[in-house]
């Protein structure tokens, strides 16, 4: 394995600067059939478009973007990101994608939300973080409030995917809610 420069390291995952290089995995990844339906996505999108996005993001003082990796042997298996900060109000959007069915279900993403959640309150210094979910991804929504994610209200027929309309769940952590939960 070639040595990655981290951001940030847990237990298990790393989290790491997206580099160009990383365009094709993201383009690969961004065609996976069961990511695209949890996360809504109906766009689609080249692969220049993709490495186009990956060098405007390198600019872009209101998002971290990363990479999730396997500590053990640095394969990529999905991404993270902090988004839309607001610097006044201290408030910023979180998403989370772990993109092959084998490496869901296993804890990954919920590390790796952990790290950015530490990240986001201890050195973005945000006051709130907030996500939507969903309803039919409910293993999600499950993972969200575990970590200590309050659920605030639903979005009635925000998404229209595969013939019907979904419902969408807003949660939010405010920075006292973390501190109390995992700062020691």
């Amino acid at each position: 394995m070639s040595r990655q420069a981290a951001l940030l390291t847990g237990d298990r995952v790393i989290l790491r600067p997206v580099n160009a290089v990383d365009a094709e995995w993201m383009y690969e990844s961004f065609y996976s059939e069961e990511t695209r339906r949890l996360t809504g996505t109906q766009k689609h999108y080249t692969k220049e478009q993709i490495a186009r996005y990956i060098e405007a993001k390198a600019g872009d003082d209101t998002s971290v973007l990363l990479l999730i990796a396997l500590r053990a042997n640095g394969e990529l298996i999905g991404d993270i990101a902090i988004q839309d900060m607001d610097r006044n109000n201290r408030t910023a959007n979180l998403r989370v994608a772990i993109n092959e069915p084998e490496h869901q279900g296993k804890g990954y993403g919920q590390e790796a939300l952990l790290l950015m959640l530490d990240y986001g309150f201890g050195i973005l210094n945000l006051h709130r973080i907030e996500l939507e979910v969903y309803t039919y991804n409910s293993r999600a929504a499950h993972v969200y409030e575990k970590l200590g994610f309050v659920r605030e209200g639903v979005r009635r027929h925000t998404l229209y995917y595969n013939h019907e309309y979904h419902d969408v769940i807003m949660m939010s952590m405010l920075e006292d809610e973390y501190r109390a939960r995992y700062v020691k």
